[in-house]
């Protein structure tokens, strides 16, 4: 089946906070943000994580770390890899505020067993969250930039020497596609596919380290279009289709093709005015960057409140 098939080519990662479907499907890793984790600790299953995570709190702020944590944990039971856990999206503009936030969640897994190698910390791919994974790196704490959707966001990720980047495909299509007027894009000008192309072969003809997991997909198609990309995270809807699906998947990118594949003849660097002046110039991204950081801080105010409300019952108990 196609999702077998993708395996050979690709590390396999479940979108998700719900532990079932991660059993389910065996991916390696696993990623979380704030708004899958507001829909896992919804579910009734999950009551009890959040219950005694509220209950071993003071602090509505230490709750919070100690839940997205909590889910980490649990995830790493059933994944042979690593997790990425999320700073808060309200701290994207400040470079300090990130690292010492990275620092306090990478000590909650060190408090309960985990090594710092088998965690990512996903940051904002802001100016300010790329250089806080810079300085994380330099300590050997592992970063995952999120909310990816441009060149200069990419070559700057590259430059810090982040561990990992996650180009959200669907949301570039997306975006496109309502610009356009379109509601579908044949495979060779499919929008976020070509992005993370772009992308792989820039850093796989240059020598960069740092790995690519697409994300945030709409269909089947966009994933397999990708086969061959380091790492590809899946949401539990799209990795049954792709299990059931009978489908050969040949691969679609290779780093032995990179140089003939990426049109640039050296790479590039970015400080950070001409950073800020390329992300402005590109509509898309910016759209769709101040969108991301949005949509996960509204999602974490809502489980905050339920959090603070668990937490009042407690104190009131």
């Amino acid at each position: 089946m196609a999702l077998e098939e993708l395996k050979k080519y690709t590390i396999i990662v479940a979108d998700t906070g719900d532990f079932d479907a991660i059993k389910t499907y065996q991916p390696t890793d696993a990623t979380t943000n704030p708004s899958l984790i507001l829909a896992a600790a919804k579910m009734p299953q999950y009551k009890q994580l959040v219950d005694s995570t509220v209950s071993s709190s003071a602090t509505l702020e230490e709750a919070m770390d100690r839940l997205f944590v909590a889910f980490g944990l649990e995830i790493l039971k059933v994944v042979p890899g690593r997790v990425s856990t999320e700073v808060d999206a309200r701290l994207s503009f400040d470079k300090d505020a990130q690292v010492a936030k990275a620092r306090r969640l990478i000590k909650l897994y060190a408090d309960a067993g985990i090594a710092k190698e088998r965690v990512l910390i996903k940051l904002s791919s802001t100016w300010e969250g790329i250089q806080a994974a810079k300085l994380l790196e330099a300590e050997g704490i592992h970063c995952n930039l999120t909310l990816m959707f441009s060149m200069p966001q990419a070559i700057a990720c590259a430059e810090a020497k982040v561990t990992l980047i996650s180009p959200f495909v669907g949301r570039i299509t997306d975006w496109y596609g309502k610009k356009l007027g379109v509601s579908s894009f044949d495979r060779e000008s499919e929008p976020g596919v070509r992005f993370v192309r772009g992308v792989y072969n820039y850093y796989k003809k240059f020598g960069y380290k740092t790995e690519i997991m697409g994300a945030s997909f709409r269909n089947t198609m966009q994933i397999l279009e990708l086969a061959g990309c380091d790492l590809l995270t899946i949401s539990p809807a799209l990795l049954e289709q792709l299990r059931v699906l009978p489908a050969e998947v040949p691969r679609r990118l290779c780093s032995e093709r990179a140089s003939q594949d990426c049109p640039d003849s050296a790479a590039r660097s970015l400080n950070e005015a001409e950073f800020r002046w390329q992300l402005n110039e590109d509509e898309m991204a910016t759209d769709k960057l101040a969108e991301g950081i949005r949509r996960f801080a509204a999602d974490a105010a809502t489980l905050e409140k339920q959090i603070e409300a668990a937490l009042v019952a407690k104190s009131s108990a």
